[in-house]
C-alpha cells in the first residue's frame, strides 16, 4: 500500500516580472513528499532552491507570478483565500528561515513572538502560550530557558537565535517544516548540533523536512531523499545512497567530486567548470551543457525530459542510460 503523501507539489514554477524581461527562477518542480521524510535541495547559489520554499509557503513579493500545486492534507496551500493561507502557515506549513536575524522581530521578546505564533494559530490564552513557549526552547535545548525567553534577538549568540527560530517554527505542529540553509551562517560545531536537533525533532514529532542546502556533506546527513536542483529544475532525485554512491547526472557528480574530504590530502580538488548561467537567459538546450564535458550537439539544441529510473527517482539527461550502465 503506498505511502500517503504529506505534500505533493505539482509543476511549481515561480516567474520574476522585470524590466529586461520575466526571469524563471523555479520551472516546473514536481515531487511527492511522505509522512516522516527528510527531503534535500541541493545545488550552488542561484539555482531556486530558496525560491521553492518561499513558493510553497506564498512569500514571494507581488513582482512574482508563482503556478502550479502545492498540496498538503488534500488542499492546494496557493489556491486558498489570504485569511486561510496565513491560517496554513505555521500550521501545516511551517518554515525556518536562512537567517534568524532577520527573520526575527528586533522590538518583541522571543517569548512574545513564539506566543503571538500559538495564540493567533490555537485561540489560547497568552499565559498558556507563553508556558507552551517555555517549554519548546526546553525542547531546543536551550539553557536557561526561562531566562532566554525574555531576551531579544540581538542579546542572543547565531546558534541560539537558531535554535529560537527551530522552536517557533515548531510552536503549532507544522505537517511539513521547510529549513532553508538553517545552518550557513554557523561554525562547524554549532552547525553539528542543529543538523542532529533537527534530525532528533523530526522522528519525534514524524514531520516531513524540506531542507535546501549547498552542501553535499549536510544532505547526506540529513537526507532520506535527494533532489538536485540546477537553473530552476530538478535534473536528479534519488535517495541518498543512490545520489552519493551512483549519481547519473554530470551536474551531481560534479558536485561531489568537489566536495573536500578527508581523504583527498594531497590529492587536487576537481571543480566544475564556468558558472551557473542566468536564469533570464538559460541556454537553448540543457541548462547544465555550457559546463558539461558530456555535452553534445543534442544537449546544446534540445531541452532534456526527465527520465524516470524507478519511484521517486529521475533524472534529466540525454546520457542517462550511459551513467546507469556505468553504475552497475
Amino acid at each position: 500500500m503506498a505511502t500517503e503523501a504529506a505534500v505533493d507539489v505539482r509543476n511549481l514554477t515561480a516567474m520574476f516580472r522585470r524590466r529586461e524581461g520575466d526571469m524563471a527562477a523555479v520551472n516546473g518542480a514536481t515531487f511527492s513528499l511522505a509522512r516522516g521524510e527528510v527531503m534535500t535541495i541541493l545545488g550552488e547559489s542561484g539555482s531556486g532552491k530558496s525560491v521553492t520554499l518561499k513558493a510553497m509557503m506564498g512569500l514571494l513579493p507581488d513582482y512574482a507570478s508563482i503556478t502550479g500545486e502545492v498540496r498538503v492534507a488534500g488542499r492546494d496551500i496557493l489556491k486558498l483565500p489570504p485569511a486561510a493561507l496565513a491560517k496554513a502557515r505555521g500550521g501545516e506549513l511551517s518554515m525556518i528561515f536562512q537567517e534568524p536575524m532577520a527573520a526575527l522581530d528586533p522590538v518583541y521578546t522571543i517569548g512574545e513572538q513564539i506566543a503571538e505564533t500559538i495564540v493567533k494559530h490555537e485561540g489560547i490564552t497568552y499565559a498558556s502560550a507563553m508556558q507552551r513557549a517555555l517549554a519548546l526552547l526546553e525542547r531546543v535545548a536551550i539553557p536557561s530557558a526561562a531566562r532566554r525567553l525574555k531576551n531579544y534577538p540581538h542579546e542572543m549568540s547565531g546558534g541560539m537565535r537558531q535554535r529560537a527560530m527551530i522552536a517557533l517554527a515548531l510552536a503549532c505542529n507544522p505537517t511539513v517544516l521547510l529549513a532553508d540553509e538553517p545552518t550557513t551562517a554557523l561554525d562547524v560545531t554549532v552547525q553539528i548540533q542543529i543538523l542532529l536537533l533537527l534530525r532528533e525533532l523530526q522522528q519525534e514529532l514524524g514531520m516531513s523536512v524540506i531542507f535546501v542546502t549547498h552542501d553535499v556533506g549536510v544532505a547526506a546527513e540529513i537526507s532520506d531523499r535527494i533532489a538536485v536542483m540546477y537553473a530552476g529544475r530538478f535534473v536528479e532525485t534519488g535517495t541518498v545512497r543512490e545520489i552519493m554512491r551512483h549519481p547519473k547526472h554530470p551536474y551531481s557528480k560534479g558536485l561531489l567530486n568537489s566536495t573536500v574530504l578527508g581523504g583527498l590530502r594531497g590529492r587536487r580538488l576537481e571543480t566544475i567548470p564556468g558558472s551557473p548561467p542566468s536564469l533570464s537567459a538559460l541556454p537553448r538546450g540543457c541548462a547544465f551543457s555550457p559546463r558539461c564535458a558530456q555535452a553534445d550537439v543534442r544537449c546544446l539544441t534540445t531541452q532534456p525530459d526527465e527520465t524516470v529510473l524507478g519511484p521517486g527517482t529521475i533524472v534529466r539527461c540525454f546520457h542517462a542510460n550511459t551513467a546507469m550502465a556505468e553504475a552497475i
